[in-house]
This record gives C-alpha cells, sequence and structure tokens, in this order.
C-alpha cells in the first residue's frame, strides 16, 4: 500500500469512528437540528474534503460533470435536505470504493512495473583512464562495456570475453537462466549471473531491446479497444443526461404538480433528484473496463508476450485462424543432420568426407555437416575444392576426387546414386564415380510445436494453416506431424502476402486471421494479417516494429496462452458492461419512483463499482496456455 493510499485508510477509519460515535450522540441526545448538522459535518469534511477541491476544480477547468461533482451535489443536497447522517455515509463509503480501486490499479500496474525495471540504470564502459560509470544513451557502438554478476546488460552487444549465465525472464517470461558464451550476442535487460563479461556494444542505447520494449508498452496504452472507446462515448453522453434528467426530477416534476394544482412536494422530489444523481454515477465502467485491459497487457507483459495496445486485445480475442510460417516459428530454424543413409564406408567416415569438403562454405547446409561431425577434420588432407553453383562442391581429399551435392552432381560424377525419400535435404557423397551414401539434413520441428497447434484448437481455433518455401516432401512431413490442417509449400515471400490474402477473403464475418512468424523477413505478412505475432522476437528490431503482438521467446506455446489471456480479458470486459448498465438502469429507475433510498443508491455506485473492479482484476492471474 503507498503512502497517499495509507492516508486515505487512516482518513476512513478517522471518519467512521467520527460518524459512529455522532450516530450514538444524536439518538442519545437527540441534539437540535443545527447540532445535529455540525457534529455529521466533522466526519464529512474529514473524508470529503478532497472530493469537494476537486469538484470546485473541475467547475473552474470546465470539467463540470465529472463523478466528484456528482458526489459533492448529492451528500450536499442531502444535508440540505436533513438526512445528515446518508449525506456522510455516501461521502465515506465513496471513498472507501475510490481506496479500493486504487490499490487494484495499483496491483496490476506492478506487472508493467517489473516490467519498465529493466531499463539499467548506468553502463560501466572501459576507457583509456579504465572502467568509468555512464549513462547507457550516451555510449557508443562500438564501446566496450564491464558487466558484473548480478548487474544487468544495459546495451545490446556480443561478449568479447568471459562465459556466463544470463537470467532474460524480464524480457521473455521464461524463469530458466540462459547460458553465453564468448562470440554470442546478448540483449540489454537480461540480467548477469555467474561472471564478469566484456561486452562490444552493436546498437545505441535508444535502438537497443530494453528501450524498444519500454516504448512498446508506455504506447500501449493509446491505442484504444473498441470497448473502450464505447466507455468514453458512453460517459460523454451519458452523465449531462442524468444531470438533465436529475434536475427534471428535482424541479420539473414538482413544477408541473403545481401547475395541475398538486402539492409540489419540492423536498421529496428533490431527495429522489439526488438519490438518482448519486445512483448514476458511471464509475464502475469508466474504472473497471479500461483497468481490465491495463491488467491482461501487464500479465502478458509479465510472461514475455508484449500486446501493442488493447485494440489487438479485441482482434486477437476473435482469433479463428492461424496461419504459421514454418522455418524459425515452427521449427527451430537451424539445419541438423538427422539421417546417413545407404553408405557404403563407416558412418563417421562419411560424414568426416562431407565435413572436410564443406568446411569452407557459409551455406547453412555445409555447417550442419561439419557441426555434425564429431571429430575435427583434418584440413591437411585437402588439397583443392571446386565449387558447382546449385549442384554442390567436388574436393581433393587423400589426392582422390570427392563429389558432395545433390542427383545433379552425382550424374556430374557419373555416380550410380540412391533415391532418399526421408523428408529433408539430401547431401550425396562419391569419391569419383563410386558412390558412397547420402546425409539427410533438416531443419528440425520444436519440441513444442506439436502441443502449440493441440493447444489452438483447444482455444476454439477453426484452422490451422502452414505457409514455407520447402519443398513438397519435407513440408508434408513437417505438416503431417503437427497435424496441421492446410499446408501450402514452394513460397517466395511475396507469395505467402498472396496466400494470406486468399484466406482473408475465405475466413467467417466477425472472425480475424492471426499470421505468425519470425519476424525478420515476415514483415509484410505479419503487416496484411489481422493480427501480425512474432514469435522468438528478442533482439528483432523487424519483429518488434512489424507486428501487434510480440512473443519474446520461441516457445509456440505461448500463441494459444496469448489467445486465451486475450478471450479472458474481453469475457471480463462484456460482463462489467453488461453488469454495469444493467443495475444502473434497474437503481435509476427505482430511485426516479422513489423506491431506492440514498442506501440503495451507495450500493449502486460503490457497490457495483466494487464488483466490477474485483471482477477486472481477475486479469492478474496467470493464463494457462
Amino acid at each position: 500500500m503507498t503512502r497517499k493510499q495509507k492516508k486515505v485508510l487512516t482518513r476512513i477509519i478517522i471518519a467512521l469512528v467520527l460518524l459512529v460515535a455522532v450516530s450514538i450522540i444524536d439518538h442519545i441526545a437527540e441534539p437540535a437540528w443545527y447540532v445535529q448538522l455540525c457534529m455529521y459535518l466533522l466526519p464529512y469534511f474529514v473524508i470529503g474534503y478532497d472530493i469537494l477541491i476537486k469538484a470546485v476544480k473541475g467547475i473552474i477547468n470546465g470539467q463540470v460533470l465529472d463523478e466528484n461533482f456528482l458526489m459533492a451535489v448529492a451528500t450536499i443536497g442531502a444535508m440540505a435536505l436533513g438526512e445528515y447522517r446518508e449525506g456522510s455515509a455516501v461521502m465515506l463509503f465513496y471513498q472507501i470504493g475510490e481506496l479500493f480501486q486504487s490499490i487494484a490499479v495499483g496491483k496490476s500496474r506492478k506487472n508493467i512495473a517489473a516490467l519498465m525495471d529493466i531499463r539499467p540504470d548506468c553502463a560501466f564502459v572501459e576507457t583509456e583512464n579504465g572502467v568509468e560509470e555512464a549513462d547507457p544513451d550516451d555510449v557508443e557502438v562500438g564501446s566496450i562495456i564491464v558487466v558484473k554478476p548480478g548487474e544487468k546488460i544495459p546495451i545490446d552487444g556480443i561478449i568479447i570475453e568471459g562465459d556466463t549465465t544470463l537470467n532474460t525472464a524480464a524480457l521473455t517470461g521464461e524463469s530458466m537462466p540462459a547460458d553465453a558464451i564468448c562470440g554470442d550476442s546478448v540483449q540489454s535487460g537480461s540480467i548477469n549471473l555467474t561472471a564478469l563479461i566484456r561486452v562490444r556494444t552493436t546498437k545505441p542505447f535508444g535502438e537497443s531491446t530494453v528501450s524498444k520494449i519500454l516504448e512498446l508498452v508506455e504506447n500501449a496504452g493509446e491505442r484504444k479497444s473498441r470497448s473502450e472507446n464505447f466507455i468514453t462515448k458512453f460517459a460523454r453522453y451519458y452523465t449531462p443526461a442524468v444531470c438533465i434528467s436529475a434536475l427534471l426530477l428535482g424541479v420539473g416534476v414538482p413544477l408541473v404538480r403545481m401547475l395541475t394544482g398538486s402539492s409540489a412536494m419540492f423536498s421529496t422530489w428533490v431527495a429522489r433528484a439526488l438519490t438518482f444523481l448519486v445512483i448514476s454515477c458511471p464509475c464502475a465502467l469508466v474504472i473497471s473496463i479500461p483497468l481490465g485491459f491495463f491488467a491482461a497487457i501487464g500479465g502478458a507483459g509479465s510472461e514475455g508476450i508484449l500486446i501493442k495496445g488493447s485494440n489487438f486485445i479485441e482482434t486477437l480475442s476473435k482469433t479463428k485462424y492461424v496461419v504459421f510460417d514454418k522455418t524459425g516459428t515452427m521449427t527451430k530454424g537451424v539445419f541438423e543432420v538427422v539421417g546417413i543413409h545407404h553408405s557404403a564406408i563407416e558412418e563417421e567416415k562419411l560424414l568426416e568426407l562431407a565435413a572436410l569438403a564443406e568446411q569452407n562454405s557459409n551455406h547453412p547446409i555445409a555447417k550442419s555437416i561439419v557441426k555434425a561431425c564429431k571429430t575435427l577434420p583434418d584440413s591437411s588432407r585437402l588439397t583443392a575444392v571446386s565449387e558447382y553453383a546449385g549442384e554442390g562442391v567436388c574436393a581433393v581429399i587423400d589426392k582422390r576426387e570427392v563429389f558432395v551435392g545433390n542427383d545433379k552432381l552425382m550424374k556430374r560424377a557419373g555416380a550410380d546414386y540412391t533415391e532418399c525419400h526421408s523428408a529433408g535435404t539430401v547431401i550425396h557423397i562419391s569419391q569419383g564415380s563410386r558412390y558412397l551414401g547420402h546425409i539427410v539434413v533438416a531443419d528440425v520441428l520444436k519440441p513444442d510445436s506439436k502441443a502449440a497447434i493441440k493447444a489452438l484448437k483447444q482455444a476454439g481455433i477453426l484452422q490451422t494453416v502452414m505457409l514455407t518455401g520447402d519443398g513438397e516432401r519435407a513440408a508434408e512431413a513437417a505438416a503431417k506431424e503437427l497435424e496441421i490442417d492446410k499446408l501450402y509449400s514452394r513460397l517466395m515471400p511475396e507469395d505467402k502476402v498472396t496466400r494470406v490474402e486468399e484466406l482473408l477473403s475465405q475466413k467467417q464475418d466477425g472472425s480475424a486471421l492471426a499470421f505468425v512468424g519470425d519476424g525478420i523477413n515476415d514483415a509484410p505478412v505479419l503487416t496484411r494479417a489481422d493480427i501480425g505475432i512474432a514469435m522468438g522476437a528478442l533482439g528483432s528490431d523487424a519483429a518488434i516494429e512489424a507486428a501487434d503482438v510480440v512473443l519474446m521467446d520461441d516457445n509456440p506455446l505461448k500463441i494459444a496462452k496469448a489467445i486465451n489471456l486475450s478471450k479472458k480479458c474481453m469475457r471480463i470486459v462484456y460482463e462489467n458492461i453488461v453488469f454495469a448498465i444493467g443495475v444502473k438502469l434497474i437503481c435509476l429507475a427505482l430511485g426516479a419512483l422513489g423506491i431506492a433510498n440514498m442506501w440503495i443508491a451507495i450500493f449502486a455506485d460503490v457497490g457495483v463499482m466494487v464488483i466490477a473492479v474485483l471482477n477486472a482484476i481477475r486479469m492478474l492471474r496467470r493464463t494457462s496456455s
């Protein structure tokens, strides 16, 4: 509880004690009306002086019709009509409701505050005079910074000295520490856990990961959903309408009664008008709806799901179609050797020959073969390498020609190669025209990819689609294993946009289509879809810029978690809208008819607000995937 909240609580306790004491004295002594008024004004001013000040400031600033004005008019009117106890009680319970709301908002802000706490305070930069403390904004690209155990990494960079373990929970939502060795890229906002490291910065602080995240979170509140805009417009017309209605009720009805020859009953109708004003206060809607979205954005951020605004929560909740890019999204995006077939020599020797031939290549497939070789190939055995574009390489190893490549290269070598029916890229190897066997290299599925598709089906997704530039065999194998509903293979980047547009034209009315990509080369498709989700975006500026929802790590299970969270948020928002408006309308009718007294008015205002806020903060509970 903050200092301000503690002060309000103290005032509530003092006012409550005074109100009870004054009520007892009033009941026993039955003093004159002016003594009663003075006694009840004491707890009234203790608890309500700030509301009265805000109401006066609102009138001065031209913002008359707010809840402070309504409370001031209603309670002062009650005092004027002799309802001293009720006037003081309304102000007391209103402040109790305001305190409750303040605590709820503060609780929801903790998730945002924790996320915002990733901003580093300083950076320790190596200079000619030794290590000096500097503001991260002042550190130039290429500078060497020193990060001790327990400190935050202030700026994105590459480790040039030291091996350590990093806590990336503030960025990814994952509590499992990650190892980082010399040569690895590191992101600002991560916490160095175990050893001192030296990092060469690769970006200015303003373009680093932590700055992008902070900017995203700070701007999220500006993008309001249709529900929030509805409440804003509703309150804009609702408040003047109820004030005019109360005026007609308190003044218009008595005047009509006088004109028709009946008793005006001014005090009765003014009392009804004041009760009507207390009931009408739209606090429950104005507070609980934004609070629900705010809590959702904060709760998602604590789990490494960054949502750029409440409008995207609303769209995400309507998602019925999810389209995936394959590489880097459902797969690891890293090629691995998954099989060695028809080898005429020992498998390790076959792999060694291929690694020797490919060791100088930067191609991902070549690197995967070299990485799979258990022993480092002896480079002295290699005397020459010739590359055949689109086919492979011919290397002279141990004074013999070794061909490593596809079936076209085998035909060039005159080798009688064996077809492979496994999914993946097939690398044939021959020594001269003698066929030695082949290696299968494939992009491996992520461990949670299959579970992620299942979770999406459980979340109500009607169709899952995968887009890939891979060949049909590899793509179909992946789609079958994942149980994807529809597959499009052999696509160029521009083809993906075309396919997404086709799917958008075929989807059900009122539903949304989400595209999930790695964010690096999928920006056009992320932008074109109803909702763009960038996955594994840690350190990727393109993902953070292009996507509407950013998943900071590469766990596909978080896609379903984000959709479930958005649905829960919208369900709570709609519950609060229906409940608050429904109760208000019923109580307003009762107040106008004289059935509802000031105590029912208190429930209609403070009670409804407390219930709605309680419902809204359910968003703070973690949503299961």
